[in-house]
């Protein structure tokens, strides 16, 4: 992997704090193939290449086919992600595309369906913290290898 900055070394307090929201992420009760599904739809949004291929290949050790993976961009028109991944994806949008899309009440109430509040603010973290991750290692220039 080649990069611009040694950010790890250059910042370790920083990136200590951003190891230890990555282990609190993964301590929630969010199932991990979703945490990774949220992880490559985000940095797909993002264009981050490093990302994407990073949490790829995570999800394949961890079980998810391929069909899924190539799909997640299309996810909509897609039978094979349930609906609490589907409402997951798209709040993973809305955070990711915050900006524009905002997160609308409408949509709050369709997660409260699949997701406890509790897990509400863990996907809220979880996609944050992946959006963080594109933006710096994009910043940083890494890349895909």
């Amino acid at each position: 992997m080649s990069q611009r900055v040694a950010y790890y070394d250059v910042a370790p307090d920083a990136m200590k704090i951003m190891m230890d929201m990555e282990k609190y992420t993964k301590s929630t009760g969010i199932e991990r193939k979703l945490r990774e599904l949220i992880k490559i739809r985000a940095s797909q949004i993002n264009g981050c290449a490093f990302c994407i291929n990073m949490h790829t290949a995570d999800a394949r050790k961890m079980g998810e086919t391929e069909q899924r993976l190539y799909c997640i961009s299309a996810w909509r028109e897609c039978t094979f992600y349930t609906d609490a991944e589907k409402v997951a994806l798209e709040l993973t949008e809305h955070v990711t595309l915050i900006p524009n899309k905002r997160v609308p009440d409408e949509l709050y109430n369709r997660i409260c369906k699949h997701f406890s509040e509790k897990e509400y603010v863990d996907l809220v973290l979880i996609i944050n913290q992946i959006n963080s991750w594109n933006r710096i290692s994009i910043a940083m220039g890494n890349t895909a290898t």
